[in-house]
């Protein structure tokens, strides 16, 4: 019988490896493994908590988890994200711990799962994430307003409901609701480029229609998670209202405002938070007169907030950690350092970019490059972990992604990138930690 404690790293991430180059051996021996795994018997290894003294990774692998099973099994996309939880959670918990990953980070496809239930029309590919059709925006400028709330027990929500009751049941940890915020909802329902030309030319327009989505579908939404899970968390995710896509001041007072909106006086806002804005860099860019009416947001709103102000904002939707994505382009030292002055814990991210053999000119050259930037992000961690107070486990069974986190892993990953950053992670050792008996996001 296969077990999945046979495959300790880097073993199981070169089993994956093996596999994606087209090794028939590699097929049969992952397929005993999620034979195994789909059967439950690994359960047991995904409750053990990752150890609180040392430096770990998290990780997003739905998509690669879905490349597996569609691989070994047939399974195409719309039966694998809605079908069947234990599957589903299984087959990613397992998928994390081949690679390496011991921390469990439950994911799925948040942006298209958050549009469905609202009735937009959607792509299901037969072996990747869906997505909202673009040429088919549900909403616009006319009828916006009509939009109502949706029923939050059946179709999508149910299976978003399942996902996580599962996680729970299996690993011990409270659940995570991971929906859009109301900038990235609506780009995606009212359409990206109509949105930014409102942003630009209309902004009491688009603060109105951000304003409608809180109040009538994600506000509810989390009401609703949280009746069903008292102790349950809620991750909101923004890439589309980034700084790199509108400018940090438009994201401070269009993105986070509508955030800050949302979650005022919502009893359990302390167990909300948004970690992925990206592209910090744009707030230290000199102003530029506008050029393209792609990006007019960013060229032109610039001025009057800085590096600090923008994460000041930032902390505001995501009070219990400091995250640095590899987007933001600023050093780490600036994060460590601000998690230090805010007695927070710091998470780095790994881009997706970053590890997509894709894109990758020269690999010698990328395997230097991402061992260095793994190195300083384990080095600004631990730094944090014996600085700041910290409580006795360490956050390691909050939901949240924490300390190295690969912000997407799936079939294209370079998988000896991966295996670099995570050699990071283990050399990082073991670190006296300033424990203190903190909880949760209560600072």
């Amino acid at each position: 019988m296969a077990r999945i404690e046979d495959y300790p790293f880097p073993s199981g991430l070169h089993l994956l490896s093996r596999w994606q180059s087209g090794d028939a051996q590699a097929r049969r021996e992952l397929t005993e493994i999620f034979d195994a795994a789909i059967a439950g018997d690994f359960d047991a290894s995904f409750a053990v908590p990752v150890p609180s003294n040392e430096i770990h990774a998290t990780a997003s692998v739905h998509m690669l988890a879905l490349s597996v099973l569609h691989d070994l099994y047939g399974i195409e996309s719309a039966e694998y994200y809605k079908t069947d939880p234990r599957r589903y959670v299984r087959a990613n918990l397992t998928v994390s711990r081949l690679l390496g990953v011991k921390k469990p980070y439950m994911t799925w496809a948040l942006y298209a799962f958050t549009c469905e239930p609202l009735g937009q029309t959607m792509m299901y590919p037969d072996r990747f994430p869906p997505g909202c059709d673009p040429d088919a925006p549900l909403i616009n400028k006319d009828n916006w307003w009509a939009l109502e709330t949706p029923d939050f027990t059946t179709g999508v929500p149910k299976a978003i409901d399942d996902i996580m009751r599962v996680t729970e049941e299996i690993t011990g940890m409270a659940p995570l609701l991971q929906i859009s915020a109301p900038y990235s909802l609506a780009a995606d329902i009212y359409g990206q480029e109509p949105l930014l030309a409102d942003v630009v030319d209309d902004p009491d327009h688009v603060n109105a229609l951000l304003d409608h989505l809180a109040d009538k579908v994600l506000g509810p939404w989390m009401d609703h998670h949280i009746e069903t899970f008292p102790n349950g968390w809620i991750e909101l995710s923004d890439a589309s209202g980034s700084p790199f896509f509108i400018g940090a001041q438009n994201c401070k007072n269009m993105s986070i405002r509508a955030i800050q909106y949302m979650i005022k006086n919502k009893p359990y806002a302390d167990r909300v938070y948004d970690n992925n804005y990206r592209g910090d860099y744009v707030a230290q860019v000199t102003k530029k007169a506008r050029g393209s009416r792609r990006r007019p947001a960013r060229e032109t709103n610039n001025g009057g907030i800085g590096l600090l102000e923008l994460t000041e904002a930032k902390v505001s939707v995501c009070p219990g950690f400091i995250m640095r994505l590899e987007a933001d382009k600023v050093d780490i030292s600036f994060y460590a350092d601000q998690s230090i002055q805010r007695n927070l814990p710091l998470t780095a991210g790994i881009g997706s970019p970053q590890i997509d053999r894709n894109s990758i000119g020269n690999l010698e050259d990328a395997k230097a490059e991402i061992t260095d930037y793994a190195r300083s992000c384990v080095e600004s961690i631990k730094r944090v972990c014996e600085t700041i107070d910290l409580p006795e486990d360490n956050f390691v069974m909050d939901p949240w992604p924490s300390h190295i986190y690969f912000e997407d892993v799936n079939s294209q990953s370079q998988f000896e990138l991966v295996e670099l950053v995570l050699n990071e992670v283990k050399n990082g050792g073991r670190f006296q930690p300033n424990a203190h008996p903190l909880q949760d996001f209560a600072i």
